[in-house]
């Protein structure tokens, strides 16, 4: 039986990607639903594209030099692609193939005009839309011609911007092989693209429109300004029509021309309201078959809409299932935790198994409801309150959301809605022995379950581990932990709103909190100091590590002179602090312990930086200037009415801020310990699914939820597919950027500070640490490329405790996430560091190497050059 090079589009759908590329398989898809019209057509398939490809060897070669380019290095892809394309369009189509297209033209009308579109095999793809990455040709008349076109649409699969747009997405240019779609040409008098989510804000239930005079090309080339109708509930309620002055309209002989729109036309709407209202519910029909929101091109001919194309809207953030059809409201837990990454599903699903409250995954980020809590007046101020005093952005989504007046339902008042945040200090008294008590309960309970652990292997250690998280939820709700955090942040409240009141001087607690006693994330960047005296004077050990690039670098250490001293150091860091690393709420992400390399680059940062003894000069300067700046509050007060009494209440909460303000880093430190000791064992069960052949390698595991990797325990028998589809899937939530606050209708609302104190041009931000700096922007988002120098500024997405390391060598801090008490922040004002987080696509907006200008008392930043 001969192989078959076309199939018409009835014959395919999307699950047909491999034979008939993204588009053919959509368009194929698209034919088979009920009251969706398709121009008809056929898909050349790829097995013909690699057919044609066979008969130039040489390419293999020019593939090999592709992959080895830099996707910044254009004029090197230019030219390279630029030969691949010419060496692809020479190729002679084998006669049989041309024969089959002929055949399949005739039964479509010889003499027609046709589109020949472009289809490969890695477009429009639920995770990533390449739109616009290969070639289409309109209104083209005659075989001859159509042979010609489909080689140029096989040549486009090495354009400039494809090949660019697929190194930049990982995608290995042999895996992607190209179909071509030839349907007949549509002549409409309108055309354009219909999205049934809102591409802005992300809400499913609002459709827009974008329509112009004739072939769609105007509007996708950008060639007119289109009319958008924005349709809701099956009505438009905003509409603006556009003066469309150009089209673009086919030749009689076949291509296009632009045309100009005579003066009365150009502001005519290019449809009806009913006939957008009519076009989104065909739209609405795509999209339930799909399974995805869908960006839609479309045209109008003779009162008939045509669907020329339909592909996945990749850039929305996915919406929590809620299992009902209630409005929700959500809040990210990663902006609260300064981890805004993807989690890994065994990372979000241990998180949820362990997390104080219930939580929802969307796009491999957890999110809170807090609808229920927004509801009723008493909870909903205490919410705002608390929110606002960590992150103003997310109380701002919050009312935004709550200003569309009925979004959120009113209920009445059931009881209290807890305490109201910032009012009086939790009842536990100011004694340093609480804290002694709480970090004591803490280590014992880590001691105790690495002791009972050790014995527990297949379906009995996840048994125990669901036990284990019950401990681990009691410790972290023990009535006195939440009282010990509660008091240092309830102190710190008072001081800055009471100090603000009486000597108007803002944050004044961020100086009175430096070096706060027994703040075990302050006591991590310092101790690497520590690290780095016992290198510094070893020249043969720094002169080693200045070339360490793997994990086993501690054992070689041990064989240079001074290298026993220097490794014993590192490994007691490690005994401490090896559990930490960035994003360490997945516990999927590679602790120091299990890649030390990580640590090293500051380890050097810090021996080029600094003396001898720098970290106990550090912290006895921060320790003075608290007590200075006390001394100084005390008496500006006692020089006011009432000062007296001022005085003794201020001496009363400093006391208690520096009390309690260092514990409240502490709880962390305690769930990633405890989270390590559940990755070791978890791991080694693993490891005996490896052996036994179940798994092809360990990490599988973490694309797992907890639930299911019980379940591959108890039956020996893993979903190789699901675990593929979960890596794709993972892979593609890094392009997404989770909100602070997302509804149940798909809507991202991120907040606005709403302020008219900051300089123009200046980058608005939460002041969380006081001072103001000058120095060169570091934009840092991998710990692991940190070079830093004394002055620098860290620029960076956030800095979750893993991060406080780098902090004893910067002068001042920019995060794109964070709030008054998030980690960060806290380190910050430990340290004396200015610091500005909630800063807008900061690392975007600074490059590295600009001098800068931080304000951390009032909440901005300035870029100077």
């Amino acid at each position: 039986m001969t192989e078959r090079y076309v199939f018409g589009l009835q014959e395919v759908d999307e699950t047909r990607v491999a034979l008939v590329g993204g588009k053919g398989a959509h368009l194929g898809g698209l034919s088979r639903i009920d009251g969706i019209s398709v121009p008809a057509g056929f898909c050349v398939t790829t097995d013909a594209f690699r057919r044609v490809m066979a008969q130039a060897p040489s390419l293999d070669d020019e593939f090999d030099q592709l992959s080895r380019l830099d996707p910044d290095d254009r004029e090197a892809i230019r030219t390279l692609s630029a030969r691949i394309r010419r060496t692809i369009e020479e190729l002679p189509v084998p006669a049989d193939l041309a024969t089959e297209i002929t055949r399949a033209l005739a039964r479509l009308g010889e003499r027609a005009a046709y589109a020949v579109r472009s289809s490969a095999t890695a477009e429009d793809l639920p995770t990533a839309s390449f739109a616009g990455q290969q070639d289409t040709y309109l209104n083209v008349v005659g075989p001859a011609a159509i042979l010609r076109h489909i080689s140029r649409c096989w040549a486009s699969l090495f354009t400039e911007r494809a090949v660019t747009y697929r190194r930049r997405n990982g995608v290995d240019h042999r895996t992607v092989h190209m179909a071509v779609v030839v349907q007949r040409m549509v002549f409409p008098q309108a055309a354009g693209i219909l999205f049934t989510a809102d591409p802005v804000t992300g809400n499913r239930k609002v459709a827009t429109v974008d329509a112009g005079f004739g072939l769609g090309e105007a509007l996708v080339s950008g060639l007119v300004n289109p009319d958008v109708f924005t349709v809701r509930d099956g009505e438009v309620v905003t509409k603006v029509i556009a003066a469309k002055q150009r089209a673009v309209r086919a030749l009689p002989d076949g291509g296009t021309r632009e045309v100009a729109i005579g003066a009365r036309e150009q502001r005519q709407p290019a449809l009806t309201d009913a006939e957008a209202v009519r076009l989104v519910g065909l739209g609405r029909r795509i999209e339930a078959h799909f399974g995805h929101p869908q960006d839609i091109e479309w045209c109008l001919a003779d009162g008939d809409f045509q669907i020329v194309q339909s592909r996945p809207i990749t850039t929305l953030f996915p919406v929590p299932e809620a299992g009902d059809q209630e409005n929700h409201v959500y809040v990210s837990v990663g902006h609260q935790q300064m981890m805004t990454d993807p989690m890994k599903p065994l990372g979000f699903s241990m998180w949820q198994l362990t997390a104080m409250v219930p939580m929802h995954e969307a796009g491999g980020r957890l999110f809170v409801d807090v609808t229920r809590r927004l509801a009723s007046p008493t909870s909903r101020a205490a919410l705002l309150d608390v929110m606002g005093k960590g992150d103003p952005l997310v109380r701002d989504a919050l009312e935004t959301v709550l200003g569309r007046g009925d979004f959120v339902p009113s209920l009445p008042d059931t009881g209290p809605g807890g305490p109201a945040a910032g009012g009086a200090p939790a009842p536990v008294e100011t004694d340093p022995a609480v804290v002694t008590e709480l970090v004591e309960r803490s280590r014992s309970s880590v001691a105790a379950l690495e002791h009972d652990i050790r014995t527990k292997t297949g379906p009995a250690l996840f048994d125990f581990l669901l036990d284990a998280f019950e401990e681990h939820k009691r410790v972290l709700g023990d009535p006195l932990n939440i009282q010990a955090i509660m008091a240092g942040m309830e102190a710190t409240w008072w001081l800055n709103d009471k100090l603000r009141e009486w000597l108007g001087e803002k944050n004044a607690a961020d100086t009175l909190t430096l070096s706060a006693p027994g703040n075990i994330t302050s006591e991590m960047g310092l101790a690497l100091l520590d690290v780095a005296d016992v290198v510094r004077p070893r020249p043969e050990v720094v002169a080693f590590l200045e070339g360490v690039e793997d994990d086993g670098f501690l054992d070689e250490l041990a064989k240079l002179a001074g290298g026993v001293e220097a490794r014993d150091a590192v490994e007691a860091y490690l005994d401490r602090y090896g559990m930490r690393c960035v994003g360490e709420i997945d516990i999927t992400r590679p602790r120091w312990r299990e890649h030390p390399a990580t640590i090293v680059p500051v380890i050097l940062d810090n021996v080029r930086n600094f003396g001898p003894g720098a970290a106990q000069r550090r912290f006895e300067q921060g320790r003075r200037k608290a007590l200075e700046k006390e001394q100084e509050v005390l008496a500006r007060l006692r020089a006011l009415p009432d000062g007296d009494e001022k005085a003794d209440e201020a001496k009363r909460m400093i006391d208690r801020v520096r009390t309690f303000i260092g514990y409240r880093e502490y709880p962390k430190y305690g769930i990633v310990s405890r989270y390590f000791v559940y990755k070791r064992a978890l791991l080694e069960e693993a490891g005996r699914l490896v052996r036994a052949n179940v798994l092809t390698e360990r990490e599988d595991v973490f694309y797992l939820t907890f639930q299911e990797f019980h379940d591959v325990v108890r039956s020996n028998q893993v979903d190789d597919r699901l675990i593929q589809q979960r890596k794709d899937a993972f892979r593609s939530y890094h392009a997404l950027t989770p909100p602070r606050v997302l509804t149940s209708d798909g809507e991202a609302v991120d907040g606005a500070y709403r302020r008219d104190d900051v300089p123009m041009g200046a980058l608005t931000g939460l002041p969380v640490s006081a001072g103001t700096v000058e120095g060169r922007a570091r934009v840092i988002l991998d710990m692991a490329d940190a070079d830093l120098e004394a002055g620098d500024i860290l620029v960076t997405p956030f800095t979750d405790p893993s991060w406080s390391p780098l902090f004893v060598a910067v002068a001042g801090l920019v995060t794109e996430v964070g709030g008054l008490m998030t980690h960060g922040a806290v380190i910050a004002r430990e340290y004396g560091l200015p610091a500005v987080v909630g800063v807008e696509r900061a690392t975007r907006l600074i490059r590295d190497g600009q001098r800068i200008r931080v304000h951390g008392t009032d909440g901005y930043v300035e870029i100077l050059d």
